[in-house]
């Protein structure tokens, strides 16, 4: 080996991608969609992975899937249940490398007129239930490999007509991922964040393929702003989390475009506003007789929230 070769390699350039082989990493939200493609793919890219849920049969498959994998029933929005969990299959992983809070809901919601439930819910799983899964995975995670990935949302950035409830849980999402980043920086962890835009999952098809919202999309096209670009497949999140978990990633996205929205999301925002405004009126009409569900259906919990008047 000559002397420049020796020198790249001591810098590092010949060394193999960093592998998630023997991690150890619990999934929110594994039943279905991200939480239960990731599973799988971990995996089978030999990491070891624990699944938490609130669909026990979907999930008891998932886990056979993944090795038996160990899981367990957990409504992320009951504290204590999440830090019962958490301890309980740390303690069979034998410790903890990474924790991706993933579960969430959707569901549509207009700000005038809607159903202040409909927030409080969003809030409730996609807000509390995160910061619940941190609290509890937290010391588990914090040595110098440990990994904190949150699923936040490209709707943390760029807000659209009737998504309001999902768009303000994502970026207060976005917010605790990036305190807890700056919280966690002395014991040696890492936090990222995964930003996608509409994946192929249930939470597309159920949460934001309605009625109300095509009529909305609908009549941005006619307007001749095609600001939205479809449903996106499952796949290139799936391997770019995996890539995450491996490098201890401060961002991931899905599509490849969604990185460059984020550079600028003042712009998009004004985009989107200009091109969706023809379609608003009558959607919201639509919205307010359109019988939707949740994504997936919710426990009942105690309420932790005042009810708006």
């Amino acid at each position: 080996m000559n002397a420049s070769a020796a020198r790249v390699q001591r810098r590092g350039f010949f060394r193999p991608a960093p592998q998630v082989a023997g991690k150890r990493i619990l999934i929110t939200g594994a039943a279905r969609g991200i939480g239960a493609a990731l599973a799988r793919q971990l995996h089978a890219s030999g990491a070891r992975v624990a699944l938490l849920g609130i669909e026990a049969e979907l999930l008891a498959e998932v886990a056979a899937e993944c090795g038996d994998a160990p899981w367990r029933y957990c409504d992320i929005g009951d504290p204590d249940q999440v830090q019962r969990v958490v301890d309980s299959l740390t303690r069979e992983l034998g410790g903890l490398d990474a924790v991706v809070a993933n579960a969430g809901i959707a569901k549509q919601f207009s700000m005038l007129g809607g159903d202040p439930q409909v927030l409080e819910e969003h809030l409730a799983v996609n807000v509390l239930g995160v910061y619940y899964t941190l609290r509890a995975a937290g010391p588990h995670i914090a040595h110098p490999n440990g990994y904190a990935l949150i699923v936040t949302s490209l709707a943390a950035a760029v807000h659209l007509p009737l998504a309001g409830a999902y768009s303000a849980s994502k970026a207060a999402v976005e917010a605790l991922g990036q305190t807890l980043r700056i919280e966690l920086r002395h014991t040696g962890a890492r936090v990222g964040l995964a930003y996608f835009a509409e994946l192929d999952t249930d939470m597309t098809s159920r949460g934001f393929d309605t009625v109300a919202a095509r009529s909305i999309l609908a009549r941005g096209r006619d307007a001749g702003m095609a600001t939205i670009s479809g449903i996106a497949p499952l796949g290139p999140a799936i391997d770019g989390m995996e890539r995450a978990l491996a490098r201890r990633s401060r961002r991931t996205v899905s599509p490849y475009w969604v990185g460059a929205v984020l550079w600028c999301r003042p712009l998009a925002q004004r985009v989107i506003d200009y091109a969706l405004r023809a379609g608003v009126e009558p959607g919201l009409d639509i919205a307010r007789t359109e019988r939707v569900s949740f994504t997936t259906d919710q426990p009942s919990r105690p309420r932790r929230m005042r009810r708006l008047a």
